[in-house]
Protein backbone atom coordinates (compact mmCIF):
# COMPACT_ATOMS: atom_id res chain seq x y z
CA UNK A 1 0.00 0.00 0.00
CA UNK A 2 1.50 3.37 -1.00
CA UNK A 3 1.50 6.45 1.21
CA UNK A 4 -1.50 8.07 -0.49
CA UNK A 5 -3.72 4.99 -0.17
CA UNK A 6 -2.61 4.53 3.44
CA UNK A 7 -3.59 8.11 4.27
CA UNK A 8 -6.90 7.73 2.47
CA UNK A 9 -7.75 4.57 4.42
CA UNK A 10 -7.09 6.36 7.73
CA UNK A 11 -9.21 9.32 6.69
CA UNK A 12 -12.17 7.13 5.79
CA UNK A 13 -12.08 5.55 9.24
CA UNK A 14 -12.37 8.98 10.90
CA UNK A 15 -15.27 10.23 8.77
CA UNK A 16 -13.48 13.00 6.85
CA UNK A 17 -16.55 13.61 4.71
CA UNK A 18 -16.66 17.31 3.87
CA UNK A 19 -16.50 20.94 4.86
CA UNK A 20 -19.76 20.73 6.83
CA UNK A 21 -18.59 17.77 8.92
CA UNK A 22 -17.31 19.25 12.18
CA UNK A 23 -15.78 15.91 13.18
CA UNK A 24 -13.42 15.92 10.20
CA UNK A 25 -11.94 19.43 10.68
CA UNK A 26 -8.17 18.97 10.60
CA UNK A 27 -5.99 20.93 13.02
CA UNK A 28 -2.44 21.04 11.69
CA UNK A 29 0.67 23.11 12.25
CA UNK A 30 3.58 24.19 10.10
CA UNK A 31 6.96 23.96 11.80
CA UNK A 32 10.65 23.64 11.05
CA UNK A 33 13.74 25.83 11.17
CA UNK A 34 13.97 29.60 10.79
CA UNK A 35 13.00 31.03 7.37
CA UNK A 36 12.03 27.67 5.93
CA UNK A 37 8.88 29.25 4.45
CA UNK A 38 6.23 28.27 7.01
CA UNK A 39 4.26 31.53 6.93
CA UNK A 40 4.63 31.75 3.14
CA UNK A 41 3.24 28.22 2.79
CA UNK A 42 0.14 29.11 4.81
CA UNK A 43 -0.32 32.27 2.77
CA UNK A 44 -0.10 30.20 -0.42
CA UNK A 45 -2.68 27.71 0.89
CA UNK A 46 -5.07 30.54 1.76
CA UNK A 47 -4.55 32.36 -1.51
CA UNK A 48 -4.75 29.43 -3.91
CA UNK A 49 -7.71 27.87 -2.09
CA UNK A 50 -9.54 31.21 -2.55
CA UNK A 51 -9.87 31.77 1.20
CA UNK A 52 -8.62 35.38 1.12
CA UNK A 53 -10.82 38.43 0.71
CA UNK A 54 -9.84 41.24 -1.63
CA UNK A 55 -9.23 43.76 1.18
CA UNK A 56 -6.98 41.25 2.98
CA UNK A 57 -5.02 40.71 -0.22
CA UNK A 58 -4.65 44.45 -0.72
CA UNK A 59 -3.26 44.90 2.81
CA UNK A 60 -0.38 42.49 2.19
CA UNK A 61 0.39 43.47 -1.41
CA UNK A 62 3.40 45.58 -2.35
CA UNK A 63 4.21 46.65 -5.92
CA UNK A 64 1.51 44.36 -7.23
CA UNK A 65 2.83 41.23 -5.48
CA UNK A 66 1.43 39.71 -2.30
CA UNK A 67 3.74 39.16 0.66
CA UNK A 68 2.26 35.78 1.57
CA UNK A 69 3.94 35.59 4.99
CA UNK A 70 2.00 38.62 6.24
CA UNK A 71 -1.26 36.68 6.19
CA UNK A 72 -0.12 35.09 9.46
CA UNK A 73 2.63 37.40 10.79
CA UNK A 74 0.21 39.86 12.35
CA UNK A 75 2.25 41.24 15.26
CA UNK A 76 4.10 44.49 14.59
CA UNK A 77 7.34 42.94 15.88
CA UNK A 78 6.89 40.03 13.47
CA UNK A 79 6.44 42.33 10.47
CA UNK A 80 9.33 44.56 11.49
CA UNK A 81 11.76 41.66 11.94
CA UNK A 82 10.32 39.36 9.27
CA UNK A 83 10.01 36.44 11.70
CA UNK A 84 7.26 34.47 13.42
CA UNK A 85 7.14 34.89 17.21
CA UNK A 86 3.74 33.73 18.42
CA UNK A 87 1.51 30.97 17.06
CA UNK A 88 -0.95 32.38 14.53
CA UNK A 89 -4.12 30.46 13.68
CA UNK A 90 -5.99 30.68 10.40
CA UNK A 91 -9.11 28.93 9.17
CA UNK A 92 -10.13 27.84 5.68
CA UNK A 93 -12.04 25.10 3.96
CA UNK A 94 -12.22 23.28 0.67
CA UNK A 95 -15.09 21.37 -0.87
CA UNK A 96 -13.91 18.29 1.01
CA UNK A 97 -12.83 19.54 4.44
CA UNK A 98 -12.35 22.28 7.02
CA UNK A 99 -8.88 23.22 8.27
CA UNK A 100 -7.42 25.00 11.28
CA UNK A 101 -3.78 25.98 10.68
CA UNK A 102 -1.26 26.91 13.36
CA UNK A 103 1.83 28.78 12.15
CA UNK A 104 4.52 27.84 14.70
CA UNK A 105 7.72 29.91 15.08
CA UNK A 106 11.00 28.39 13.93
CA UNK A 107 13.41 30.22 16.24
CA UNK A 108 14.85 28.10 19.02
CA UNK A 109 13.98 30.88 21.48
CA UNK A 110 10.26 30.36 20.82
CA UNK A 111 10.20 26.57 21.02
CA UNK A 112 7.63 26.78 23.85
CA UNK A 113 5.15 28.35 21.42
CA UNK A 114 5.71 25.53 18.96
CA UNK A 115 5.07 22.94 21.71
CA UNK A 116 1.82 24.71 22.60
CA UNK A 117 0.62 24.50 19.00
CA UNK A 118 1.67 20.87 18.52
CA UNK A 119 0.05 19.61 21.73
CA UNK A 120 -3.44 19.70 20.18
CA UNK A 121 -2.60 19.16 16.51
CA UNK A 122 -3.87 16.34 14.31
CA UNK A 123 -0.98 16.73 11.87
CA UNK A 124 2.29 18.59 11.42
CA UNK A 125 3.91 19.81 8.22
CA UNK A 126 7.65 20.02 8.93
CA UNK A 127 9.29 22.23 6.32
CA UNK A 128 12.86 21.70 5.11
CA UNK A 129 14.64 24.51 3.26
CA UNK A 130 16.59 22.89 0.42
CA UNK A 131 18.77 25.98 -0.06
CA UNK A 132 20.27 25.55 3.43
CA UNK A 133 21.59 22.06 2.67
CA UNK A 134 24.31 22.58 0.02
CA UNK A 135 25.46 18.96 0.27
CA UNK A 136 22.18 17.85 -1.31
CA UNK A 137 22.90 19.30 -4.76
CA UNK A 138 26.18 17.46 -5.40
CA UNK A 139 25.82 14.75 -8.11
CA UNK A 140 27.34 11.79 -6.25
CA UNK A 141 26.70 12.81 -2.65
CA UNK A 142 25.28 10.59 0.08
CA UNK A 143 23.46 11.95 3.14
CA UNK A 144 25.81 12.72 6.05
CA UNK A 145 25.95 10.04 8.77
CA UNK A 146 23.85 9.93 11.91
CA UNK A 147 26.53 11.53 14.09
CA UNK A 148 26.19 14.61 11.87
CA UNK A 149 22.42 14.69 12.19
CA UNK A 150 21.97 13.19 8.71
CA UNK A 151 22.83 16.63 7.34
CA UNK A 152 19.56 18.15 8.61
CA UNK A 153 19.32 21.39 10.57
CA UNK A 154 19.06 21.04 14.38
CA UNK A 155 15.70 22.82 14.56
CA UNK A 156 14.27 20.56 11.85
CA UNK A 157 15.23 17.52 13.91
CA UNK A 158 14.06 19.13 17.16
CA UNK A 159 10.61 20.02 15.82
CA UNK A 160 10.16 16.58 14.26
CA UNK A 161 11.12 14.91 17.55
CA UNK A 162 8.78 17.16 19.54
CA UNK A 163 5.88 16.36 17.20
CA UNK A 164 6.65 12.67 17.66
CA UNK A 165 6.87 12.96 21.45
CA UNK A 166 3.62 14.97 21.57
CA UNK A 167 1.82 12.17 19.69
CA UNK A 168 0.93 14.22 16.62
CA UNK A 169 -0.76 11.47 14.58
CA UNK A 170 0.50 12.48 11.12
CA UNK A 171 3.86 14.06 10.25
CA UNK A 172 4.46 15.30 6.72
CA UNK A 173 7.88 16.53 5.56
CA UNK A 174 7.67 19.27 2.90
CA UNK A 175 10.95 20.03 1.10
CA UNK A 176 10.64 23.71 0.15
CA UNK A 177 12.46 26.24 -2.06
CA UNK A 178 13.56 23.64 -4.60
CA UNK A 179 12.77 26.17 -7.36
CA UNK A 180 15.60 28.39 -6.07
CA UNK A 181 18.23 25.74 -6.82
CA UNK A 182 17.98 26.07 -10.60
CA UNK A 183 18.51 29.14 -12.79
CA UNK A 184 17.68 28.97 -16.52
CA UNK A 185 20.50 31.43 -17.13
CA UNK A 186 22.98 28.99 -15.56
CA UNK A 187 22.92 25.65 -17.41
CA UNK A 188 25.21 24.07 -14.80
CA UNK A 189 22.34 24.23 -12.26
CA UNK A 190 20.07 21.98 -14.36
CA UNK A 191 18.93 18.90 -12.44
CA UNK A 192 20.00 20.24 -9.03
CA UNK A 193 16.41 20.45 -7.74
CA UNK A 194 15.70 16.80 -8.51
CA UNK A 195 19.00 15.68 -6.96
CA UNK A 196 18.37 17.77 -3.86
CA UNK A 197 14.87 16.36 -3.41
CA UNK A 198 16.07 12.75 -3.68
CA UNK A 199 19.04 13.31 -1.34
CA UNK A 200 17.06 15.23 1.29
CA UNK A 201 14.25 12.67 1.14
CA UNK A 202 16.78 9.90 1.81
CA UNK A 203 18.20 11.86 4.76
CA UNK A 204 14.73 12.44 6.22
CA UNK A 205 13.83 8.77 5.87
CA UNK A 206 17.07 7.73 7.62
CA UNK A 207 16.48 10.21 10.44
CA UNK A 208 12.84 9.17 10.88
CA UNK A 209 13.78 5.47 10.95
CA UNK A 210 16.41 6.09 13.63
CA UNK A 211 14.09 8.26 15.73
CA UNK A 212 11.09 5.93 15.39
CA UNK A 213 9.02 8.59 13.63
CA UNK A 214 6.29 7.33 11.32
CA UNK A 215 6.18 9.70 8.35
CA UNK A 216 2.93 10.07 6.42
CA UNK A 217 4.70 11.25 3.27
CA UNK A 218 7.47 13.51 1.93
CA UNK A 219 6.44 16.09 -0.67
CA UNK A 220 8.40 18.51 -2.87
CA UNK A 221 6.92 22.05 -2.85
CA UNK A 222 7.58 25.67 -3.65
CA UNK A 223 5.54 27.81 -1.26
CA UNK A 224 6.53 30.98 -3.13
CA UNK A 225 5.64 29.75 -6.63
CA UNK A 226 2.85 27.40 -5.54
CA UNK A 227 4.23 24.17 -7.00
CA UNK A 228 2.58 21.11 -5.39
CA UNK A 229 0.89 23.21 -2.70
CA UNK A 230 -2.73 23.33 -3.89
CA UNK A 231 -2.34 22.04 -7.44
CA UNK A 232 -0.06 19.09 -8.22
CA UNK A 233 2.88 19.71 -10.54
CA UNK A 234 3.32 16.29 -12.10
CA UNK A 235 6.95 15.19 -12.22
CA UNK A 236 8.37 18.44 -10.82
CA UNK A 237 11.72 17.72 -9.12
CA UNK A 238 11.07 14.03 -9.65
CA UNK A 239 8.04 14.03 -7.35
CA UNK A 240 4.95 12.33 -8.79
CA UNK A 241 2.60 12.22 -5.80
CA UNK A 242 -0.40 14.35 -4.83
CA UNK A 243 -0.20 18.01 -3.81
CA UNK A 244 0.15 19.02 -0.18
CA UNK A 245 -3.50 20.09 0.04
CA UNK A 246 -4.65 16.77 -1.42
CA UNK A 247 -2.61 15.02 1.29
CA UNK A 248 -4.05 17.19 4.05
CA UNK A 249 -7.58 16.47 2.88
CA UNK A 250 -6.97 12.76 3.51
CA UNK A 251 -5.17 12.85 6.87
CA UNK A 252 -7.08 11.41 9.85
CA UNK A 253 -8.09 13.41 12.91
CA UNK A 254 -6.94 12.45 16.39
CA UNK A 255 -9.29 9.75 17.71
CA UNK A 256 -11.07 10.44 21.00
CA UNK A 257 -10.02 8.40 24.04
CA UNK A 258 -13.44 6.80 24.39
CA UNK A 259 -11.96 3.35 25.12
CA UNK A 260 -10.44 4.60 28.39
CA UNK A 261 -12.24 4.61 31.73
CA UNK A 262 -14.21 7.76 32.56
CA UNK A 263 -12.03 10.66 33.72
CA UNK A 264 -13.27 14.23 34.09
CA UNK A 265 -11.31 17.32 35.22
CA UNK A 266 -13.59 19.92 36.81
CA UNK A 267 -13.06 23.38 35.35
CA UNK A 268 -16.05 25.29 36.68
CA UNK A 269 -18.66 24.72 39.39
CA UNK A 270 -22.12 26.19 38.76
CA UNK A 271 -25.12 26.43 41.05
CA UNK A 272 -27.87 27.67 38.73
CA UNK A 273 -31.10 29.30 39.84
CA UNK A 274 -34.34 27.63 38.67
CA UNK A 275 -35.04 30.53 36.24
CA UNK A 276 -31.63 30.00 34.63
CA UNK A 277 -32.25 26.27 34.33
CA UNK A 278 -35.60 26.92 32.67
CA UNK A 279 -33.98 29.17 30.10
CA UNK A 280 -30.99 26.96 29.33
CA UNK A 281 -32.16 23.35 29.58
CA UNK A 282 -34.86 21.15 28.13
CA UNK A 283 -36.06 19.92 31.53
CA UNK A 284 -39.84 19.70 32.13
CA UNK A 285 -41.42 22.36 34.43
CA UNK A 286 -41.44 20.05 37.44
CA UNK A 287 -37.76 19.24 36.86
CA UNK A 288 -36.92 22.92 36.61
CA UNK A 289 -38.50 23.66 39.98
CA UNK A 290 -36.61 20.79 41.64
CA UNK A 291 -33.25 21.63 40.06
CA UNK A 292 -31.38 23.98 42.40
CA UNK A 293 -34.03 23.78 45.10
CA UNK A 294 -32.76 23.19 48.64
CA UNK A 295 -35.78 20.95 49.27
CA UNK A 296 -34.74 18.46 46.60
CA UNK A 297 -32.46 15.70 47.88
CA UNK A 298 -32.71 13.34 44.91
CA UNK A 299 -29.56 14.75 43.34
CA UNK A 300 -26.90 17.41 43.81
CA UNK A 301 -27.74 21.04 43.16
CA UNK A 302 -24.51 21.96 41.35
CA UNK A 303 -23.27 21.35 37.82
CA UNK A 304 -19.60 20.49 37.35
CA UNK A 305 -18.38 21.67 33.95
CA UNK A 306 -15.28 20.52 32.09
CA UNK A 307 -14.05 18.55 29.10
CA UNK A 308 -14.23 14.76 29.30
CA UNK A 309 -10.63 13.48 29.32
CA UNK A 310 -11.38 9.79 28.88
CA UNK A 311 -14.29 7.42 28.36
CA UNK A 312 -17.92 8.56 28.23
CA UNK A 313 -19.85 10.69 30.70
CA UNK A 314 -23.17 8.95 31.23
CA UNK A 315 -25.88 8.61 33.86
CA UNK A 316 -25.29 5.85 36.39
CA UNK A 317 -21.47 6.03 36.28
CA UNK A 318 -19.98 5.60 39.75
CA UNK A 319 -17.18 8.07 40.39
CA UNK A 320 -14.61 8.89 43.02
CA UNK A 321 -13.50 12.46 43.63
CA UNK A 322 -9.77 13.17 43.64
CA UNK A 323 -8.26 14.28 46.01
CA UNK A 324 -11.04 14.05 48.63
CA UNK A 325 -11.85 10.38 48.01
CA UNK A 326 -15.63 10.90 48.21
CA UNK A 327 -17.78 8.64 46.03
CA UNK A 328 -21.00 9.41 44.16
CA UNK A 329 -23.02 8.45 41.10
CA UNK A 330 -23.63 10.56 38.02
CA UNK A 331 -27.29 11.57 38.07
CA UNK A 332 -27.37 13.77 34.98
CA UNK A 333 -25.10 14.74 32.07
CA UNK A 334 -25.57 17.93 30.05
CA UNK A 335 -23.98 18.77 26.71
CA UNK A 336 -22.69 22.16 25.64
CA UNK A 337 -26.25 23.23 24.76
CA UNK A 338 -27.44 21.95 28.15
CA UNK A 339 -29.34 19.10 26.55
CA UNK A 340 -29.27 15.84 28.57
CA UNK A 341 -27.31 12.96 27.05
CA UNK A 342 -24.05 11.04 27.15
CA UNK A 343 -20.89 12.98 26.22
CA UNK A 344 -17.75 11.37 24.80
CA UNK A 345 -14.11 12.16 25.48
CA UNK A 346 -12.89 15.37 23.88
CA UNK A 347 -16.19 17.19 24.35
CA UNK A 348 -17.35 19.53 27.12
CA UNK A 349 -20.00 18.37 29.55
CA UNK A 350 -21.85 19.35 32.70
CA UNK A 351 -22.06 16.59 35.32
CA UNK A 352 -24.60 16.48 38.15
CA UNK A 353 -24.02 13.96 40.96
CA UNK A 354 -26.67 12.09 42.92
CA UNK A 355 -25.77 13.86 46.17
CA UNK A 356 -23.97 16.91 47.48
CA UNK A 357 -20.20 16.29 47.42
CA UNK A 358 -17.43 18.80 48.02
CA UNK A 359 -16.01 19.29 44.51
CA UNK A 360 -14.00 22.33 43.43
CA UNK A 361 -12.17 23.53 40.34
CA UNK A 362 -9.13 21.32 39.77
CA UNK A 363 -10.70 18.17 41.24
CA UNK A 364 -11.06 15.03 39.13
CA UNK A 365 -14.04 12.70 38.80
CA UNK A 366 -12.68 9.21 38.10
CA UNK A 367 -14.51 6.00 37.26
CA UNK A 368 -14.94 3.84 40.35
CA UNK A 369 -14.05 0.17 40.26
CA UNK A 370 -16.67 -1.80 42.27
CA UNK A 371 -15.09 -3.67 45.20
CA UNK A 372 -14.56 -7.37 44.66
CA UNK A 373 -16.28 -9.91 46.89
CA UNK A 374 -12.87 -11.16 47.95
CA UNK A 375 -12.16 -7.75 49.52
CA UNK A 376 -13.66 -9.06 52.79
CA UNK A 377 -11.01 -11.46 53.99
CA UNK A 378 -12.68 -12.84 57.13
CA UNK A 379 -15.66 -12.55 59.43
CA UNK A 380 -13.53 -10.45 61.76
CA UNK A 381 -12.95 -7.80 59.08
CA UNK A 382 -15.20 -4.85 59.98
CA UNK A 383 -13.14 -2.15 58.21
CA UNK A 384 -14.41 -0.07 55.33
CA UNK A 385 -14.70 -1.95 52.07
CA UNK A 386 -11.83 -0.68 49.91
CA UNK A 387 -12.65 1.19 46.73
CA UNK A 388 -10.36 1.96 43.87
CA UNK A 389 -10.41 4.10 40.75
CA UNK A 390 -9.48 3.15 37.22
CA UNK A 391 -6.40 5.41 37.61
CA UNK A 392 -4.62 4.82 40.93
CA UNK A 393 -3.18 8.15 42.14
CA UNK A 394 0.58 8.41 42.56
CA UNK A 395 3.08 10.96 43.86
CA UNK A 396 6.08 9.68 41.90
CA UNK A 397 6.25 10.11 38.13
CA UNK A 398 8.82 9.13 35.52
CA UNK A 399 8.49 11.35 32.49
CA UNK A 400 9.98 12.87 29.37
CA UNK A 401 10.29 16.66 29.51
CA UNK A 402 10.71 19.27 26.82
CA UNK A 403 12.48 22.05 28.73
CA UNK A 404 11.59 25.55 27.57
CA UNK A 405 12.77 27.90 30.34
CA UNK A 406 15.95 29.96 30.04
CA UNK A 407 16.86 28.80 33.56
CA UNK A 408 18.14 25.21 33.29
CA UNK A 409 16.34 22.35 35.00
CA UNK A 410 18.28 21.03 37.99
CA UNK A 411 17.54 18.28 40.49
CA UNK A 412 16.01 19.41 43.79
CA UNK A 413 14.21 22.43 42.43
CA UNK A 414 10.48 22.89 43.08
CA UNK A 415 7.95 23.95 40.45
CA UNK A 416 4.20 24.27 40.14
CA UNK A 417 2.75 21.37 38.12
CA UNK A 418 -0.56 21.71 36.29
CA UNK A 419 -2.47 18.49 35.60
CA UNK A 420 -5.85 19.12 34.03
CA UNK A 421 -6.95 22.15 36.08
CA UNK A 422 -5.24 21.07 39.29
CA UNK A 423 -2.09 22.73 40.64
CA UNK A 424 0.34 20.77 42.83
CA UNK A 425 3.93 21.37 43.90
CA UNK A 426 6.50 19.16 42.15
CA UNK A 427 10.14 18.57 43.01
CA UNK A 428 12.70 17.33 40.48
CA UNK A 429 14.06 14.13 42.04
CA UNK A 430 16.73 13.59 39.41
CA UNK A 431 17.61 14.06 35.77
CA UNK A 432 17.93 10.58 34.30
CA UNK A 433 19.45 11.55 30.95
CA UNK A 434 19.35 14.08 28.11
CA UNK A 435 18.55 13.33 24.47
CA UNK A 436 21.28 14.42 22.07
CA UNK A 437 19.49 16.07 19.14
CA UNK A 438 22.17 15.23 16.57
CA UNK A 439 22.77 11.58 17.35
CA UNK A 440 19.55 10.76 19.28
CA UNK A 441 21.75 9.17 21.94
CA UNK A 442 20.74 9.29 25.60
CA UNK A 443 23.49 11.05 27.51
CA UNK A 444 24.00 11.16 31.27
CA UNK A 445 23.18 14.64 32.57
CA UNK A 446 22.66 16.53 35.81
CA UNK A 447 20.83 19.43 34.21
CA UNK A 448 18.72 20.27 31.15
CA UNK A 449 19.38 23.59 29.39
CA UNK A 450 16.77 25.54 27.44
CA UNK A 451 15.13 23.79 24.47
CA UNK A 452 16.51 20.37 25.40
CA UNK A 453 14.67 17.07 25.78
CA UNK A 454 15.34 14.59 28.56
CA UNK A 455 13.98 12.06 31.02
CA UNK A 456 13.34 13.06 34.64
CA UNK A 457 11.76 11.77 37.84
CA UNK A 458 9.23 13.94 39.68
CA UNK A 459 8.01 13.84 43.28
CA UNK A 460 4.63 15.51 43.76
CA UNK A 461 3.35 17.09 46.96
CA UNK A 462 -0.04 15.42 46.43
CA UNK A 463 -0.94 12.36 44.33
CA UNK A 464 -2.47 12.74 40.88
CA UNK A 465 -4.20 10.22 38.61
CA UNK A 466 -1.89 10.16 35.62
CA UNK A 467 -1.76 7.81 32.66
CA UNK A 468 1.09 7.26 30.23
CA UNK A 469 1.10 9.95 27.54
CA UNK A 470 1.20 7.18 24.92
CA UNK A 471 -2.30 6.22 26.11
CA UNK A 472 -3.82 9.64 26.77
CA UNK A 473 -2.72 13.12 25.77
CA UNK A 474 -4.74 14.75 28.56
CA UNK A 475 -4.13 12.37 31.46
CA UNK A 476 -0.47 11.91 30.58
CA UNK A 477 0.63 15.53 30.33
CA UNK A 478 1.66 18.16 32.87
CA UNK A 479 2.99 21.69 32.60
CA UNK A 480 5.77 22.88 34.92
CA UNK A 481 5.63 26.55 35.91
CA UNK A 482 8.37 28.51 37.69
CA UNK A 483 7.14 29.42 41.19
CA UNK A 484 8.91 32.80 41.15
CA UNK A 485 8.56 34.12 37.60
CA UNK A 486 5.37 32.19 36.71
CA UNK A 487 6.86 31.38 33.31
CA UNK A 488 6.04 28.11 31.60
CA UNK A 489 9.16 26.04 32.25
CA UNK A 490 8.56 22.61 30.75
CA UNK A 491 6.12 20.25 29.04
CA UNK A 492 6.02 16.91 30.88
CA UNK A 493 4.95 13.69 29.15
CA UNK A 494 4.35 10.80 31.54
CA UNK A 495 6.16 7.56 30.63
Amino acid sequence: MNATNKIATSAISTRATGQFDQQSALKFITCGSVDDGKSTLIGRLLLDSKSVLQDQLANVSKSGEADLAQFTDGLSAEREQGITIDVAYRYFNTAQRKFIIGDAPGHEQYTRNMVTAASNADAAVVLVDATKLPWATAPDTVPPPADQGHGLLPQTRRHALLCHLLRVPSIVFAINKLDALEDPAKPQTAGQATRAFNHIRAALEAFALEAGIEVATIVAISALKGHNVVDAAEGWCGYTGPSLLDILELLPVTPADTALAFAFPVQWVEKPAPTLVAARTALPPEGVQKFGSSADTSQGRRIFWGRVAGGVAQVGQQVKVLPSGQTATVAQVLGTTRQPGAVQAGHSAGVVLDREVDVSRGDWLLALIPPALTAITSDEDFGDTPTATSLPPSREISATVAWMDDEPLVAGRVYWALHGHRWVKARIKRVVHRLQINTLAEENADTLPANSIGHIELLLQEPIAALAFAQSRVLGSLVLVDTATHRTAGAVLVN
